[in-house]
């Protein structure tokens, strides 16, 4: 794996969710990190080059949302693919709002998430 390769955060906090997902876009040729919520993935040291967020709208504390607006009022741009297991039209009508990359209902399919990813780094 190319060590400059930007990296994959996921970020969920479905424990086995969050395993399967690291297994996958390892397999499928990704730099990985998990983190179980927003507030881990705030703490220092976060990856030197992240390509873009997998990121749960729904967390323990923090939710999706909420790190993704703070990340914009630090003018942090990382491209975002949200997950969701509560899919109605007001939470896609925000993610969208929001500029999200992607917006994936669970559970979904693990091409929809590939390609969604390569989407969020620019390789469509």
């Amino acid at each position: 794996m190319d060590p400059s390769a930007p990296t994959i955060c996921v970020i969920d906090d479905d424990v086995p969710l969050r395993r399967a997902l690291q297994r996958l876009l390892g397999a499928a040729g990704f730099a990985v990190e998990t983190f179980e919520s927003a507030e881990q993935f705030l703490e220092p040291p976060q990856p030197a080059k992240i390509g873009c967020l997998v990121l749960d709208i729904r967390l323990g504390g923090m939710s999706g949302f909420d790190l993704q607006e703070r990340l914009a009022a630090g003018q942090t741009s990382i491209p975002i693919v949200f997950i969701t297991a509560h899919d109605d039209a007001a939470t896609r009508e925000r993610a969208r709002k929001t500029g999200a990359v992607g917006y994936l209902p669970k559970p979904f399919d693990d091409q929809s998430l590939i390609a969604a990813i390569h989407k969020a780094l620019g390789r469509t």
